[in-house]
């Protein structure tokens, strides 16, 4: 079964429309999340709101939203202020424009979403909307509201449905300039070249993210089974630093321990299930 949809409303193209579902395309639910407690008691924490300057709990018809215009000084904007900022992409994903995938920087991508048809009525006009996407072999760009928020979403074919990638905007991605600067152009010697290209050929593959292994994920699980059967838990080893080595010996080292290197069997990811530290 399909998970609950984030939003609903209708996705456009010039004159056809046709009722959409849009659901988050990954999930955090299986990772290994804590709880605050009461080291004392056991008890799990509740959160409180508190006024910074009274010290005093404050009910929940006062808590109110307000924006800082100043120090001490807050903006207070209602619910139904906010909800009077309607834009058109808050019930429709209206495609503006075409453009090739691979133009769109990486550093924009931010979130996946998968894009269904929402119900029977209109499913001949998504099919058009997704194969036109398709045979164009472009991304189609549109707007969608989420949490109040307006984002740019890219749209492209996803088996029988569409994929949508929300955008960050400009000012959301920092430029890369005052991080690279202090690098120096330096030119590199060939066969230093040559043996790192050796290296990188070992080691190319193809993407397959069924290979990825969470081990940080794992190692949790396992630190919890432990503590269920009442194990003792050893202190972590701090990793000796790496040593300062001249580059080419590191070079030549590095395919030596290659070439002694058995086939890595496929290293299928562990889910880390919750339920899998609570078992005995």
């Amino acid at each position: 079964m399909a998970p609950r949809a984030n939003w609903k409303g209708y996705l456009r193209l010039s004159l056809v429309s046709c009722p959409i579902a849009l659901y988050p395309a990954s999930s955090l639910s299986e990772k290994v999340s804590f709880n605050r407690i009461n080291r004392k008691t056991g008890n799990r924490l509740k959160q409180q709101n508190v006024d910074s300057e009274t010290g005093e709990e404050v009910p929940r018809e006062d808590i109110a939203r307000g924006y800082e215009i100043g120090k001490g000084q807050y903006l207070i904007v209602e619910d139904d202020e906010l909800e009077a900022v309607q834009v058109e992409s808050t019930r429709t994903i209206e495609i503006d424009q075409f453009v090739p995938r691979n133009e769109i920087d990486d550093r924009y991508i931010d979130s996946p979403y998968y894009i269904a048809p929402d119900g029977q009525v209109g499913q001949d006009a998504f099919a058009v909307i997704r194969e036109t996407i398709g045979k164009m072999n472009m991304v189609a760009l549109g707007r969608v509201v989420l949490t109040r928020r307006e984002h740019v979403i890219a749209l492209e074919p996803r088996g029988r449905g569409l994929l949508g990638m929300t955008l960050r905007y400009p000012y959301e991605v920092r430029d890369e300039q005052p991080y690279f600067e202090d690098i120096p152009e330096l030119k590199l010697p060939k066969d230093m070249l040559d043996l790192a290209s050796h290296i990188v050929s070992n080691k190319s593959g193809h993407f397959d993210p069924s290979h990825f292994d969470d081990r940080y994920e794992n190692a949790l699980v396992d630190l919890l089974k432990k503590k269920q059967a009442g194990e003792k838990i050893a202190p972590a080893r701090g990793a000796p630093p790496p040593r300062v080595v001249n580059l080419m010996d590191a070079l030549r080292a590095s395919i030596d321990v290659e070439k002694k290197k058995a086939p890595a069997p496929s290293t299928q990811a562990r889910r880390p299930a919750k339920k899998r530290a609570s078992q005995k």
